[in-house]
């Protein structure tokens, strides 16, 4: 069974699949040439053009399934040959050096062609013209030759365009540049005496979608014979390779997309040739070529035309390199300038704005503006103030860490349209988003005349199902066009310098802030001496506390029943008072201590750790009739000092119990995770909650919450639990919900990020 594969001429090509039409599988090949495709393990057929029975002088739908001789069978090429040539460029992937392999069959010329790709050797025969070699020899010497010389770039193109056709001999050679957008523009041409000039003329970049710009980076020449012809269908057995469609993403004879060839039509050309020029790995540009009736070009002859224009490749790269690295300097020098300012005046602003060079001078942009610490700084020539309090406000609020740049910044950000002449396009580093804090440059607008070949939207057509369908211009007069709103587009030197003067004042800042941590030391050294003093004061009041209590028990059990009940009340409260007393005491002296004490890091089983905490807090609350339940879930290890983690944990877990007293059944949840850099563990419980808007105090010392002043407690828990978790370079933060639920959340570092 035998079936044809993808149908390119009957597919219907409208808005919604343009850009991802997938012309790397079209389904047919062009008629001056015949294809088949084998398996690379076993030689056999698996696709077969239907011009291939021109060639092996039988049915091509017969081939399919079996093997290469049989191809080969009613022909005098020899067999043997093609596959000794087939098995080199397998083995030592030498595709390139043995193609093209020239054979005669059948009384006619064929160049080979062929490759292997997704376990499939193509082979292509294409008709084999006799040979110009010495000419396109001589026309290659002179083209490296000139490339060695000290000529312009813009001699060198022109010259490739002129021995691009005289290689090839088509009416139209022309040098086509992508521009940021895509767009393309006729940089250089030669054309026959009599044909149209499309020189300076700019195509959209509809015209070449994405998927065909792909392409020219992947397959570098590409020749289309006769757009008149019919191309030609390619079957395929019904098994092969899960009934795929072939690919000819590297194939010298992939038939064309409809609406190219219709674009052709359009525009008087019946033969077009183009070959890729490629600026470090992308596209820059097209060496197009077009002649007004049938011309087929040979696979030598397109070589030749494809070594020339990679010359020029190679041009292109060296000399733009020579010209950014000379602007590179220039620029760097200037930063340099300026971090000897910064350092020298230690002083951003002045360092920065004040000297004969500017932060402006970085870039070749015409204004710049610092703003730094709730000021701007203006340099050259730049909106108004407001406007750009207007601009930073803006830039707060787009995605970007570090850099942003434009050279359309009215589309992106409208009211900058009211100063386009001077702020057409921005350069900006953050030096702090959350401060408001940039450098910022400005281009002015450029307005342009572009003159593109033809109206540049494409015409789109109703069908009776109300489906929209493209079609190629039909006029290609030069057809003029107002461009606003953009300017100069920003080099990548002066990105790269921009960010570097960035680094240098961060630098600066983060300088001055060391001063500001000696102090912040000096500081702790006060907080220090502070902690030593409560410790003290703490310390010495337990002594006299202790005394009161112990005399009040005595006088209580000596008195017994012979006290009235007025003043055993009295008592009772003298012990309570003390035992608040004490246990205020404590906490303090603990918060004290944790500033002095050593840190005992260990790997913590906490499971084992909860389980002893929750046994006592629920013994405490049997006691007063309490039904609670406390659970857990994941319980990862912690890296942390034992006592103090314990700490943690019992102040969490008992504020949670203590918290939950009004709810009918009492529930609290302590879970764990991991990340790869900390251990993050969460109290949760759905006791009374708390309103977050007045919880800002949460960890100070001796501050409760409202709905909590009925509760005991003495102010002090919290701030112990932020002080150990500080202590073990760790995150307390926390979230609750009036009357239904309160989390904290711990996290400690682990071992290795401790």
């Amino acid at each position: 069974m035998t079936i044809p594969t993808a149908d390119l001429q009957s597919s219907e090509i409208n808005l919604t699949n343009c850009e991802t039409e997938p012309i790397h599988i079209p389904g047919y090949i062009q008629a001056h040439g015949c294809l088949a495709a084998i398996d690379a393990d076993d030689f056999s057929i698996q696709y077969v053009s239907e011009t291939i029975d021109g060639l092996a002088n039988q049915p091509a739908k017969e081939l399919l399934g079996k093997p290469l001789d049989a191809l080969l069978a009613k022909t005098d090429l020899p067999g043997d040959d093609v596959k000794a040539l087939l098995s080199l460029g397998i083995r030592d992937n030498a595709w390139s050096r043995i193609n093209p392999h020239r054979f005669r069959v059948n009384g006619k010329e064929w160049n080979l062609i062929a490759h292997e790709h997704d376990g499939l050797i193509l082979l292509e025969w294409e008709p084999a013209i006799s040979a110009q070699s010495n000419l396109d020899q001589q026309l290659i010497a002179e083209a490296l030759t000139e490339v060695q010389s000290n000529r312009t770039l813009t001699e060198l193109i022109q010259n490739t365009a002129r021995r691009v056709k005289q290689i090839i001999g088509y009416d139209r050679v022309m040098v086509y540049r992508f521009g940021a957008d895509w767009h393309g523009e006729v940089i250089a041409e030669e054309i026959n005496p009599g044909v149209d000039s499309y020189l300076g003329l700019h195509y959209p970049a509809s015209d070449i979608p994405r998927q065909a710009r792909d392409l020219y980076k992947t397959n570098l020449v590409r020749i289309i014979a006769d757009v008149n012809s019919s191309p030609s269908p390619i079957y395929s057995v019904a098994d092969s390779v899960q009934n795929r469609p072939l690919d000819l993403t590297h194939s010298v004879l992939r038939a064309v997309s409809p609406i190219h060839i219709e674009y052709l039509k359009n525009m008087g050309v019946r033969a077009s040739f183009s070959i890729s020029l490629l600026y470090r790995g992308e596209l820059w540009g097209l060496i197009s070529c077009h002649h007004s009736t049938p011309k087929f070009v040979d696979y030598p002859a397109r070589q030749a035309a494809k070594f020339v224009s990679q010359l020029l490749s190679s041009a292109l790269e060296f000399r733009r390199n020579e010209e950014e690295q000379l602007f590179l300097f220039q620029i760097q020098q200037n930063e340099q300038k300026l971090n000897s300012h910064i350092l020298k005046d230690w002083d951003i602003v002045a360092g920065l704005t004040q000297h004969p060079i500017t932060a402006m001078h970085v870039t070749e942009a015409t204004g710049a503006v610092l703003a730094f610490d709730n000021k701007f700084y203006p340099m050259g020539q730049t909106p108004t103030e407001s406007a750009m309090a207007g601009i930073t406000n803006w830039l707060n609020t787009e995605s970007f860490d570090t850099v942003f740049e434009t050279d359309r910044l009215p589309e992106l950000y409208p009211p900058a349209e009211g100063f386009r002449d001077v702020a057409s396009g921005l350069l900006a580093v953050a030096l702090s988003k959350e401060l408001g804090e940039y450098l910022m440059w400005f281009k002015p607008e450029q307005v342009r005349q572009v003159t593109w070949a033809g109206n540049p939207d494409k015409p789109v057509t109703i069908s009776e199902n109300g489906q929209q369908h493209l079609h190629p211009r039909k006029s290609f007069e030069a057809w003029s066009q107002t461009v606003r709103n953009t300017a100069e587009p920003w080099k990548e030197a002066e990105v790269s310098v921009a960010l570097k003067l960035r680094e240098d004042v961060l630098q600066v800042v983060a300088r001055k802030a060391n001063e500001v941590r000696q102090l912040n030391e000096r500081l702790r050294i006060a907080y220090e001496e502070l902690d030593a003093f409560s410790y003290t004061v703490s310390h010495d009041l337990r002594t006299p506390l202790s005394s009161i209590r112990c005399y009040a028990e005595i006088i209580m059990e000596e008195q017994g029943g012979g006290m009235d009940d007025d003043t055993r009340v009295m008592f009772q409260k003298i012990m309570d008072s003390t035992e608040r007393m004490r246990s205020l005491i404590r906490h303090i002296l603990y918060y004290s201590r944790m500033g002095r004490t050593e840190l005992n890091f260990k790997h913590l089983d906490i499971l084992k750790m909860l389980d002893v905490i929750r046994d006592e807090i629920l013994i405490t609350e049997k006691k007063k009739n309490r039904n609670i339940r406390i659970e857990f879930g994941d319980t990862p290890s912690i890296y942390g000092d034992p006592t103090m983690v314990n700490q943690v944990f019992t102040n969490l877990i008992s504020n949670a119990t203590k918290y939950t007293q009004p709810a009918a059944e009492a529930v609290v949840w302590i879970e764990g995770r991991e990340t790869p850099r900390e251990v993050i563990y969460s109290v949760k419980d759905n006791g009374i909650g708390f309103d977050m808007r007045h919880a800002n105090k949460m960890f100070e010392l001796f501050k409760r919450l409202d709905n909590a002043a009925s509760y005991e407690g003495t102010g002090v828990g919290l701030a112990i639990v932020k002080r150990i978790i500080s202590r073990h370079n760790g995150k307390i933060w926390f979230r609750s919900e009036p009357n239904r639920e309160t989390v904290f959340s711990v996290s400690f570092p682990k071992e290795s990020h401790n």
